[in-house]
């Protein structure tokens, strides 16, 4: 018998075929935990999803994954639409989902933070809004389930704290699909009744559904419209809900919830006993001051005798006829400088005086005139002889001396032959007077 062997590829092709053509692969309905979550640039989102038991490896394409209105982590439960295929190049089956939704808690989450967020932006969590909580509430208003432990918690807290307030059960349902509306008719209940200084509205803990009535709008609102203030005091440390943020304040439970809405008597104690002290210190204070008072009030008797009285009104008087002689002498001492100021001035503006000064700044001045026209004079004559002997050095004459003539055919002085011609009568100035002459002959020089 001739034995048939298949390649891989083939039986891979195969079974594919086998995918996708099935009927009840092209549209599966999951739940499961992501684990290895990978969001790759492109937008594709790739992940395993698994139980207990099992586990199937998964695609979302960015088609799909971009209509998904929350961001998937690992550990996160979810349900998933898609259709199974066959994966050839690793020979593996998988799920390319469609659709992604929350199992329910995630849901529930992101219903929390878009409540959070429109209250938030409308007010409702804003600290101008709190109400202060009363130090020494009379009577104190509980709203939770009256057979919870949150409700025992509560009240034996507020007894072992401050047995002296009053407390007043408001029971209400907190869980479950009735609860929300009757938080809001117990919460209404306490402002009309108007008989409590603060309320307590809470229960214990649980999971996010179970404190869901704490997450509800009209819950909210019933909290923020309430004239009584309210501490919220729902679940454990770690569960926050809309009702602490709207709350006047947050406790972190119903017993921390007590303990804020309640002084401790211990702690009274001893402020009173502090207070006490510091009265009696006050009384001491005051009853030194009133002694001191006494005393001050025995001098001022002892000062308004009638004796006593007419010693003080001499002394005064004494005191001011002393400073009534100190004031005369001070002022005849000052007038007598202002008279020897206007003797000294008048003094200084005597006729004769000025006169005298004046004739000896006259003579000063007719000397220096006098001075000061000699040095001119001999200045001038010094500049007159310079003068003269400069005018003497450039004169003509002086020239003459040296044998120098001056020869002129009318008022003209002949300076070249060309000035002169034939016939012409000339005048010679000599050093010591004058020839005339007629000319015969002109004669240049060559060369």
């Amino acid at each position: 018998m001739e034995e048939r062997y298949l390649t891989v590829t083939a039986l891979t092709k195969y079974i594919k075929y086998k995918f996708d053509h099935d009927h009840n692969l092209e549209l599966v309905l999951l739940e499961g935990e992501i684990s290895n979550f990978k969001h790759n640039a492109r937008g594709h989102f790739y992940f395993r999803l698994k139980d207990d038991y099992a586990v199937i490896d998964a695609t979302m394409f960015a088609s799909s994954a971009s209509k998904c209105n929350f961001t998937p982590e690992d550990g996160m439960k979810v349900y998933v639409k898609g259709r199974i295929t066959l994966y050839e190049p690793s020979g593996s089956y998988q799920i390319n989902v469609f659709e992604m939704h929350n199992n329910g808690l995630g849901d529930l989450h992101l219903a929390y933070e878009k409540l959070k967020k429109e209250l938030e932006e409308e007010g409702l969590f804003k600290q101008e809004h709190k109400k202060p909580i009363p130090k020494f509430p009379k009577t104190i208003g509980v709203i939770t389930s009256k057979t919870g432990a949150a409700v025992r918690d509560i009240i034996k807290t507020i007894t072992r704290r401050y047995p002296l307030a009053n407390v007043i059960l408001y029971p209400a349902i907190v869980q479950g699909e009735d609860a929300k509306g009757d938080i809001v008719r117990q919460i209404e209940a306490a402002n009309k009744d108007n008989l409590c200084d603060v309320l307590i509205v809470g229960r214990g803990g649980g999971s996010i559904e179970d404190l869901w009535a704490f997450n509800e709008r009209i819950v909210a609102y019933a909290i923020y419209n309430s004239n009584i203030p309210i501490i919220s005091a729902v679940g454990h440390e770690i569960d926050y809900t809309i009702a602490d943020f709207v709350a006047d304040i947050r406790a972190v439970t119903p017993t921390a919830g007590a303990e804020i809405a309640t002084p401790d008597i211990l702690d009274l104690n001893n402020y009173l006993i502090d207070s006490k002290n510091k009265l009696d210190k006050r009384i001491k204070y005051i009853i030194d001051e009133a002694k001191t008072k006494m005393l001050n009030y025995d001098k001022i008797l002892e000062l308004h005798k009638p004796i006593n009285i007419i010693k003080h009104e001499k002394d005064m008087l004494d005191n001011k006829i002393k400073n009534l002689n100190q004031k005369i002498l001070s002022i005849i001492n000052e007038n007598k400088l202002i008279l020897d100021g206007k003797y000294n001035e008048i003094q200084s503006k005597n006729p004769n005086k000025l006169i005298n000064h004046n004739k000896e700044l006259l003579n000063n001045k007719v000397l220096s005139l006098n001075k000061n026209i000699k040095t001119i004079l001999d200045l001038k004559r010094n500049q007159f002889v310079l003068a003269k002997s400069k005018l003497e050095l450039a004169s003509p004459l002086k020239i003459m001396d040296k044998g120098y003539s001056i020869s002129m055919v009318g008022n003209k002085v002949v300076k070249k032959t060309s000035d002169i011609n034939i016939g012409d009568n000339i005048k010679t100035r000599l050093n010591d007077g004058y020839v005339l002459s007629t000319v015969t002959e002109v004669m240049k020089n060559e060369g």
